[in-house]
């Protein structure tokens, strides 16, 4: 198991990680790649890398579907956060992608996301190969 260290700068932010767990499975022998987000206020998913934009759109849409102002009832730290915890049930804590000569087997488009909805915060990624 490789270990990913990120930080991130924005409460809601997604961050590709493609190429970062590209280079954690290096010198690895596996037919599909888990990669893990041990946080409960975060999360990882699979969407097009291309235009950036896209990502800032999930950030939006996530905000506005898990409403901050509702009057959230957890609160840590001073600070409700359980918005963070919603959000990232909304997404998912892993994604698996098979393996094509050691390499991701992903689409034209697409990209392997970091999803950050407590931040900032320094964070890690968990990717392992399966056999």
């Amino acid at each position: 198991m490789r270990e990913i260290t990120l930080r991130s700068e924005r409460r809601t932010q997604l961050i590709e990680i493609t190429a970062d767990v590209e280079r954690a499975l290096e010198g690895g022998d596996g037919t599909a790649a888990l990669v893990f987000v041990p946080h409960t206020t975060a999360g990882v998913t699979i969407n097009e890398n291309a235009d950036p934009a896209v990502a800032r759109d999930f950030e939006r849409a996530l905000e506005r579907i898990v409403g901050d102002d509702w009057g959230w009832q957890h609160v840590e730290a001073g600070e409700e956060n359980a918005p963070s915890h919603i959000r990232s049930a909304l997404m998912s804590s892993q994604v698996v992608v098979p393996l094509d000569a050691g390499r991701l087997a992903l689409g034209t488009w697409q990209g392997i996301f970091f999803c950050e909805f407590d931040g900032p915060r320094t964070r890690k990624v968990l990717v392992t190969m399966l056999r």
